[in-house]
């Protein structure tokens, strides 16, 4: 699967679909097939969602879903990259606001940002950013984790001038891949979180980036 950040009218490029929405109509059509797909995961997961149930949510046909996506794996992928560009967006944002004194505290924003789509995004807590919908080989050998950690670290290497190397790239990937895993965890059973978890990503997070950037200066 072709990964590639775009804009909500073009958010499926990479994803196989079958029409590009070219009209304002068309695409606010995927995104309510998105929104309906996005809600039948968080109630019983990807691995059991069909196409017939987000047609019957969306309250749309069967040969509306098909009209976009060949199958239910091409939905998936597709609610996967919105989650994916939803969340780079908000990010990369927040780590590039001037409010922010050191580079700790722009990663835990961010970090406050990523945990909080576990709650506001529905779908996030099942599916994140996509990587396990399919088991057949991937296209790409990036991880969405991967782009999502460049985005950041690009944004942070700005805001602090820090560097950004194959080996502070390497760290800081590492870093998220164990905040995920932390924040998995953490809303494993609900959407509020188990606090300890939640508190445990951000700071061994900050722990890992410690060696590579330096103890935070105020």
């Amino acid at each position: 699967m072709e990964i590639v950040l775009e804009r909500m009218e073009s958010l499926t490029v990479g994803v196989p679909l079958r029409n590009e929405p070219v009209q304002a109509r068309s695409t606010a059509r995927l995104a309510a097939l998105l929104d309906a797909a996005a809600a039948v995961v968080d109630e019983i997961g990807f691995e059991r969602m069909t196409t017939a149930m987000v047609a019957e949510r969306a309250g749309a046909s069967i040969g509306t879903v098909y009209r976009y996506f060949p199958d239910r794996i091409a939905v998936l992928q597709a609610l996967g990259a919105r989650n994916l560009e939803r969340v780079i967006d908000r990010v990369t944002a927040e780590m590039s606001d001037a409010s922010h004194v050191n580079w700790a505290e722009s990663v835990d924003a961010a970090l406050d940002i990523f945990l909080g789509a576990f709650r506001s995004e529905a779908s996030f807590r099942s599916l994140r950013v996509g990587d396990v919908i399919d088991l057949r080989p991937a296209e790409n050998e990036r991880t969405f984790n991967s782009i999502v950690s460049e985005s950041m670290l690009n944004a942070l290497a700005r805001r602090f001038d820090l560097p950004n190397t194959a080996e502070t790239q390497l760290a800081f990937e590492m870093a998220l891949e164990v905040a995920d895993a932390l924040a998995a965890r953490a809303f494993a059973f609900g959407s509020e979180g188990d606090p300890a978890f939640i508190a445990a990503a951000s700071k061994t997070a900050r722990l890992m980036l410690v060696e590579y950037f330096g103890e935070p200066q105020n």
